[in-house]
């Protein structure tokens, strides 16, 4: 009897892990919005890292966690490592492209819990007096991912945080442009 509950619980195990080989080889996540700015008030929250404070839902989630700035001031070259708790994690993040003020990337490295290597994209296109922005990452879907994927929908994990940074970004951008406008 013994047997045949290890061989049933063996199969069950076997056609889990065949079904999870069969979830997609790469992850993509997108988020957008409409923010009532031009892409100059909007660009300097993207490409000066340590602006990330004011709109990036991760940097509410451990107010302790370690991080550090090295390389560029702003855009390309820009260089922001964090190490926190479970919530935030550690990594690191370096703008590789800057193209004012319309297209940031930046390559996304996770380290803890889960080691990830990641592309991120922002896109500003201006529409009259208001600016579509719209948030991307991508990256490669390891074993692992596939198998947690099986019990967590990725997109809207971490769609859910694009949309709470992209709102925090329309935020601090519209404030800032109503400031800037009221002092002309």
């Amino acid at each position: 009897m013994l047997k045949k509950i290890v061989f049933v619980v063996l199969i069950v195990v076997a056609a889990f892990l065949a079904y999870a080989v069969t979830r997609p080889d790469s992850l993509r996540v997108e988020r957008a919005a409409t923010i009532k700015a031009p892409p100059d008030k909007i660009y300097p929250l993207i490409t000066d890292l340590r602006k990330w404070a004011v709109w990036s839902p991760w940097e509410k989630r451990d107010p302790a966690m370690k991080r550090t700035f090295d390389g560029a001031d702003s855009g390309k070259g820009a260089v922001y490592a964090w190490a926190g708790n479970s919530d935030v994690g550690e990594g690191r993040m370096e703008i590789i492209e800057a193209t004012p003020p319309s297209k940031v990337g930046i390559k996304l490295d996770f380290i803890k819990p889960l080691e990830g290597h990641n592309l991120a994209a922002f896109t500003l296109t201006p529409r009259g007096d208001t600016t579509d922005v719209s948030w991307v990452m991508t990256g490669p879907t390891p074993f692992v991912g596939k198998v947690l994927g099986v019990f967590m929908d990725m997109d809207k994990m971490i769609g859910n945080d694009f949309e709470a940074g992209l709102a925090a970004m329309k935020a601090a951008a519209e404030a800032d442009a109503q400031t800037t406008a009221a002092a002309r």
